[in-house]
């Protein structure tokens, strides 16, 4: 079942994970987007933090599903930036993504049935 998530970066210049080679980007709403899309689309973002374990073997595989059908929107609201993400990835992978992408910059406005 799909989720939809409403997401603030209240300080999107500080959105950005304590690796920067896993951290966003962009700076504005439609970047951020993107690259949210990009990380619950794809394996890229979950495999480059893995190899960067110390035993990348032993990362549990589930922290790698994706889905292909996740939407992701941007826009800008004053000095924040407010997501929306519909997906059906389990809450705990979704927060990963997030964290390794923006840190604890970001705040959870909303989170209902798609």
């Amino acid at each position: 079942m799909a989720v939809r998530y409403l997401l603030r970066l209240p300080v999107p210049e500080k959105a950005r994970g304590t690796e920067p080679a896993l951290a966003f980007r962009s700076d504005g709403a439609e970047g951020f987007a993107e690259e949210l899309q990009a990380a619950l689309r794809g394996r890229g973002l979950f495999e480059r933090w893995r190899a960067m374990q110390d035993d990348p073997e032993d990362i549990d595989e589930g922290m790698g599903e994706v889905d292909p059908d996740a939407v992701v929107t941007g826009r800008q609201e004053d000095l924040h930036i407010a997501l929306e993400a519909t997906t059906s990835l389990p809450g705990a992978v979704f927060r990963h993504r997030l964290r390794l992408l923006a840190g604890s910059n970001w705040e959870l406005a909303d989170v209902r049935p798609a």
